[in-house]
């Protein structure tokens, strides 16, 4: 069977539309991963190193679930990788002379208990947010617009972006902005 041109680039197109091609960089990707991050309501301060050769450090992740822990319980729960994955791209996408300022935390995991105390008070949270479940974070990036810093997140297209006054925030639920 003779295929003609036309038709094999048809083909060679969809499959290189369908192919996960973000993903195999990332797992190939040796380079070091570093978040250097302020809570805003805690004070504390992270910097750490939880990705290098080849491998994510399952200690500095835990180091990193405790750091983004709700703030109004101290319940620690696990945040997606690629959640962190996608800070990490924002802040080096940001530029040069911003990559040794720190993130500014405003809100990570979202207990059940705050996330509702959060509704009682008229918050405009959802009540299926996806800071419940370790997929949303909320910061600004000191010296860079928040609008800025929206535009950078939508570029990647790796979940939700949403912009406010005083932050941004990113999930890796499914594509979509406000």
């Amino acid at each position: 069977m003779i295929i003609s041109r036309r038709n094999f680039l048809k083909i060679a197109a969809a499959g290189v539309a369908a192919y996960p091609f973000n993903n195999v960089f990332a797992l190939a990707s040796k380079t070091e991963r570093t978040l250097n991050m302020h809570n805003i309501h805690t004070e504390e301060a992270l910097e750490i190193k939880y990705y290098s050769s080849g491998k994510y450090d399952p200690d500095a992740l835990k180091e990193i679930n405790r750091f983004l822990r709700c703030r109004h319980t101290n319940e620690v729960h696990e945040i997606d990788i690629r959640l962190l994955d996608l800070l990490h791209k924002i802040k080096n996408a940001a530029g040069q002379h911003i990559k040794n300022h720190q993130l500014q935390i405003i809100s990570g995991y979202r207990s059940p208990a705050y996330n509702e105390y959060l509704l009682s008070l008229g918050r405009r949270v959802s009540p299926n947010s996806l800071h419940l479940q370790g997929l949303a974070i909320d910061f600004t990036i000191p010296e860079i617009s928040n609008s800025r810093i929206a535009r950078i997140a939508r570029s990647f297209a790796a979940g939700g972006v949403g912009l406010y006054s005083s932050f941004v925030h990113i999930d890796t639920g499914r594509v979509r902005h406000w």
